[in-house]
């Protein structure tokens, strides 16, 4: 075996969680973000990397704006474009792994110069959403700036295919798997439903690196992705969505493999766990080795943070039974604020090279936790927390919440729900905003207040979606399906008696939340809303989105809007608006009544017999052998009717006659009548079984099959079913 060079060894930067637009409105922490992503793709042109590999969450929100495009897109193109050649060879189906308009990697594009390509999978917070199911990094793809992969179209069927590269002799297989839904996430591991892929030549020569984008710890009990899920053929899996820093890799010694967790590149809140310092890795691989080199970042603003219990601290225990100590208390908590101040300071030097001053250090955060429960009946009397903090406005970026008072958990009973309106003192204290999810925040308060009709999970879900997502209908959405399923449980019963009423209802409750905490319920899709009217003016009716007739909360109202938009065709003003009524688009339906898709099964036969790519053989992990980079073979059956196709001379449909048939018929009774509309055949034609299709034109090619022409109907059919209408 020859010995590895380096031009044997991948060099891949590795980095997740960068939040670029958190928090971009405030005027000092406002551009934290981005310049730590700017640091993190300089690093990487710097140290001359091969590829950066990002694990989730490059942007805070998944609509981000315009000024968070602009600093991510300006950064990318500063560092990763360029003349040098990229020296990875992309041994697997592009196809596979990119999908889009451009699916391929973006350094084989040749109209782009790409000398460092980027991989990145989305995390939580730049998920997919909206029509058309596009996230942010689909913009950053298009423009040939991000490689995107590790889709999750199916989150309870998940396939994950590996970008296959390779480097002199280092073979990398790269896996990703973009976020899902914790919970959903979990049973679908459990039942089976998720299936990795390998190479199906030499699998023992692969460096086999995934990245993932999911809770690491156990917050519940299915609200995590063990680490014994994963297969043990990985090497090293890089873990995003956990902002704490533990960027040296850890051994897991039942699956065999690695764990890596870079952390976030900016403190999105004011936990232990973004206190520690940030810092991105360099991880070389050669043949199947590897090795990591971390780098801390110094534009990332310095973090102080600590904890007291004012009952355990000397000089202030005896303040709880003296009047009037507010300021002697204030005095001391100022004293240790200022000594965290000067700690963020030297830590901020300690990052910066020699000759950088100190005056351009940026003002810290700080955060000072209080544990103010007095011992033997008394009680500290504490300063406003947001007064407090004011104090400390031209020393500290956090100006707001510098400090955060909390009591214990009292061990005595609670009160009795009926009567409880807001949980306790610790459990506020523990609920900072900045720190806590919709969905914890909105549990902990209904527990104090019982649901009859609404699950209590499920709301919590709906919040999250209103506030994170911005969908302005969700929790309406919301609350006319669990109306609706409600009802519908109810009707479906043959006997309800008015005493159990309650009960019942209170146990359907209870089942769909059970149902949604094991994922099998899943999420309130998001609403769709109607085509705005054409007399709509948005600058003096206001956004038709925010209509409430605007939402189409079922299936049947969508099915009705369509019958009606193809049931009726626009008609000219003036005299001849009687012309379009639905007697004379009946005639635009009859056309070419044979045409219901067949175009497309050809398009499909014809792919299939052509596609013959040479790409590696893969396997899947219960060791199937598959051509899974390449279309499957198809079937006799297909390639049968592929050959008495190419035997038999191609036909045409027949020319539809046009409307004046049914002009016609109208002229025999009373006043014939000028149509001027033409028949429209983008508009869908509605089939026997509620599905609608595309009327196709006159002069394309069509099968000649037996299956591709349906019998004309019968005069009586025709006659019984326009009486039926």
């Amino acid at each position: 075996m020859p010995v590895p060079t380096a031009s044997d060894t991948i060099r891949i930067l590795v980095a997740t969680d960068s939040h670029v637009g958190y928090n971009e409105r405030d005027h000092i922490r406002g551009d934290d973000s981005w310049k730590s992503f700017h640091e993190v793709m300089c690093l990487a042109k710097e140290r001359d990397v091969d590829m950066v590999l990002l694990g989730g969450d490059l942007f805070h929100e998944n609509k981000p704006s315009r000024k968070s495009m602009y600093q991510v897109m300006r950064s990318l193109r500063m560092n990763c474009l360029g003349e040098k050649p990229c020296e990875l060879e992309v041994l697997s189906d592009m196809s596979e792994n990119f999908q889009g308009a451009f699916n391929h990697v973006n350094y084989e594009d040749p109209d782009i110069n790409v000398s460092i390509p980027v991989f990145s999978i989305h995390g939580n917070h730049d998920d997919p959403s909206g029509e058309g199911h596009f996230a942010a990094l689909d913009l950053l793809q298009v423009s040939g700036l991000v490689n995107y992969f590790g889709r999750t179209p199916e989150s309870d069927n998940i396939q994950i295919k590996p970008v296959l590269l390779q480097k002199g002799n280092t073979k990398l297989a790269l896996y990703g798997m973009s976020n899902v839904r914790d919970e959903r996430l979990f049973r679908t591991f459990r039942d089976g439903k998720v299936k990795f892929f390998q190479p199906g030549t030499q699998k023992q020569d692969w460096f086999n690196l995934m990245t993932v984008h999911q809770n690491h710890h156990a917050y519940t009990e299915t609200g995590f992705l063990p680490e014994n899920f994963l297969p043990s053929f990985l090497d090293l899996v890089v873990w995003g969505h956990e902002h704490e820093c533990l960027i040296d890799p850890k051994y897991n010694p039942e699956m065999n493999f690695h764990v890596m967790q870079p952390g976030s590149s900016v403190a999105t809140s004011l936990m232990p766990g973004e206190a520690v310092a940030k810092h991105v890795a360099i991880v070389s691989v050669t043949g199947r080795d590897f090795k990591v080199e971390p780098i801390r970042l110094k534009t990332v603003r310095s973090f102080a943070m600590k904890e007291i219990v004012l009952s355990e601290e000397k000089d202030i225990k005896k303040l709880a039974r003296k009047d009037d100590h507010r300021a002697e208390l204030t005095r001391h908590l100022i004293t240790v604020v200022d000594e965290l101040i000067e700690q963020a300071k030297a830590e901020w030097r300690e990052t910066q090279d020699d000759d950088d001053p100190d005056e351009d250090a940026p003002k810290p955060l700080i955060r000072l936790r209080v544990e103010y429960s007095a011992p033997g009946g008394g009680n500290y009397d504490c300063e406003n927390p947001q007064r407090f903090s004011n104090r400390f406005v031209e020393k500290v970026a956090n100006v707001n919440d510098v400090i955060q008072f909390y009591r214990k958990k009292s061990s005595g009973s609670r009160q009795t729900k009926d009567a409880a309106n807001m949980p306790e003192d610790s459990v506020l204290a523990q609920l900072a905003i900045d720190s806590v999810r919709i969905e914890k925040l909105v549990r902990e308060f209904l527990q104090a207040q019982k649901l009859t009709i609404l699950p209590q999970n499920s709301f919590g879900d709906a919040v999250s979606q209103f506030v994170d997502k911005d969908d302005r209908h969700a929790m309406e959405t919301f609350v006319q399906y669990s109306l609706k399923s409600q009802v519908k449980h109810l009707m479906d019963v043959d006997k309800v008696d008015e005493d159990d009423l309650l009960n019942m209802v209170d146990q359907y409750r209870s089942k769909q939340e059970q149902l949604f905490a094991a994922g099998e319920l899943k999420r309130v899709r998001r609403a769709k809303i109607r085509p705005k009217p054409d007399g709509w003016n948005s600058d003096f009716d206001g956004s038709w989105e925010d209509q409430p007739g605007a939402i189409l909360f079922s299936d049947n109202d969508a099915q009705e809007d369509e019958d009606e938009a193809a049931s009726v065709v626009a008609a000219p003003r003036g005299r001849g608006k009687t012309a379009g009524t639905k007697k004379a688009a009946a005639p635009a339906k009859k056309a070419a009544p044979a045409k219901g898709g067949r175009g497309k099964k050809k398009v499909v036969e014809q792919s299939e017999e052509e596609d013959e790519d040479n790409d590696i053989l893969m396997v899947d992990s219960d060791g199937e052998e598959s051509q899974l980079f390449v279309q499957p073979a198809a079937p006799k059956r297909a390639a049968q009717k592929a050959a008495a196709r190419k035997a038999s001379p191609i036909k045409r449909a027949p020319a539809p006659r046009g409307s004046g048939r049914a002009t016609g018929n109208a002229a025999g009774k009373s006043q014939a009548k000028l149509n001027f509309s033409q028949p429209n055949f983008s508009q869908p034609r509605r089939q026997a079984n509620g599905t609608s299709t595309k009327m196709q034109a006159v002069h394309d090619e069509i099968s000649d099959e037996d299956e591709a022409f349906e019998p004309a109907p019968s005069t009586a059919t025709v006659r019984s079913t326009r009486s039926k209408r």
